[in-house]
């Protein structure tokens, strides 16, 4: 890279790195000790029902769910329960978005890629393809001025609030019933994948299809679908996923550094105690970092389950595929920033943020991960 190019790019992204620093410490609950609550009589008791995307897995990204609720009642004292609900028995899974705006549910807790379908301004919570890693996600929206950028947008649009509640990190590309040897090889394909992920394979030739979590393997199964993207090695596992399609293709290029998120209901979220919100907020936060460090821990030995005990077969995706989807995904941006004003104004601030930060992370980061791995 050369230097200056690189230089000039941090620059940038620390001038508005810089500018919206003040303005995210509100965002940032301070660290927490035993309860954020005195033992003030007058707080109220509340009850809350969280509608979820997942199945009931408290070992799966439920348990991201779980967490918010027992840390909220933790620091409350007891006197704000949140009940997480698997998928389909407040709202199906990929409805978590409506009930909480409608106000039929306060809080839900799910991916924003599932409703590209009401704004495209849900793809940066999700994350865009070829964008941002875990990392660099968490410092756009903490650090970045990414997180305000978006709450002033689902306020808008919603009437929601979110925060992020984990990270998936880079996924895998999915699950394919035949090999994919050149771009040709996705014409016609049926894939599950949603969000703009879907929209770019789309262009591709790929057929979309958007499909809850608990649909997956059986559509697979049965060959309703050809190829299906989840998540990563431990969350696939338990889905069973390598039971319905022997190959498994990497990077999930459409997926980096996706967010889960708690969605609340904004006039719900407003008629909480400020200690209360304050206990969400640390709640998510906690959440946002232990999501993370429990997929980094569990998906080596995940993956090499699936190698060596279920013979899956590992492929990358070929050079061609990986070119023409990152061509066909700024396409996208470029023409989707045309015709929506929302998701333009973000999308600017968000490119001189990754510019900035990929430089910084090809430099340092990458160039310590290609050492390290090539020295084993």
């Amino acid at each position: 890279m050369d230097r200056r190019h690189f230089l000039g790019l941090a620059a940038t992204g620390a001038a508005a790195l810089g500018a919206a620093g003040c303005e995210q410490a509100a965002l940032m609950p301070p660290v927490q000790a035993e309860s954020a609550v005195s033992d003030d009589a007058g707080l109220p008791t509340i009850e809350w029902q969280m509608a979820t995307s997942w199945p009931p897995d408290p070992d799966s990204t439920f348990w991201s769910a779980q967490l918010v609720a027992t840390r909220v009642a933790a620091l409350t004292s007891g006197r704000f329960k949140i009940q997480p609900r698997a998928a389909g028995e407040l709202a199906p899974g990929l409805e978590v978005l409506n009930v909480v705006e409608q106000g039929a549910v306060p809080i839900g807790h799910t991916v924003s890629h599932y409703y590209a379908h009401r704004g495209a301004v849900t793809a940066f919570g999700a994350g865009l393809p070829f964008g941002l890693t875990a990392r660099q996600q968490n410092a756009w929206l903490y650090e970045g001025g990414g997180l305000k950028l978006l709450q002033e947008a689902y306020a808008s649009r919603f009437n929601i609030i979110q925060f992020p509640t984990g990270n998936s990190g880079v996924q895998m590309g999915g699950w394919f019933n035949r090999e994919i040897g050149s771009i040709a090889d996705l014409d016609g394909l049926k894939m599950r994948v949603p969000g703009f992920g879907g929209r770019v394979l789309e262009r591709l030739g790929v057929i979309p299809q958007l499909l809850a979590a608990g649909e997956i393997f059986e559509a697979l199964k049965t060959g309703a679908i050809d190829a299906a993207e989840w998540v990563g090695p431990f969350e696939d596992e338990k889905l069973k996923l390598h039971e319905a399609a022997a190959y498994y293709y990497y990077p999930g290029w459409w997926d980096p550094g996706s967010s889960i998120e708690i969605f609340i209901n904004l006039d719900e979220w407003n008629g909480l105690p400020g200690q209360f919100r304050e206990a969400l907020k640390t709640a998510a936060a906690e959440a946002n970092l232990r999501v993370m460090a429990r997929y980094d821990a569990r998906n080596p030995a995940a993956l090499q389950r699936l190698v060596d005990d279920a013979g899956v077969t590992l492929l990358p995706f070929p050079d061609d595929v990986m070119k023409a989807a990152e061509e066909a995904a700024f396409e996208l941006f470029d023409e989707t920033a045309a015709a929506d004003a929302d998701f333009a104004s973000i999308y600017k601030q968000w490119s001189a943020f990754r510019n900035a930060i990929q430089s910084w992370h090809g430099l340092a980061e990458r160039g310590y991960l290609q050492y390290v791995g090539q020295s084993r």
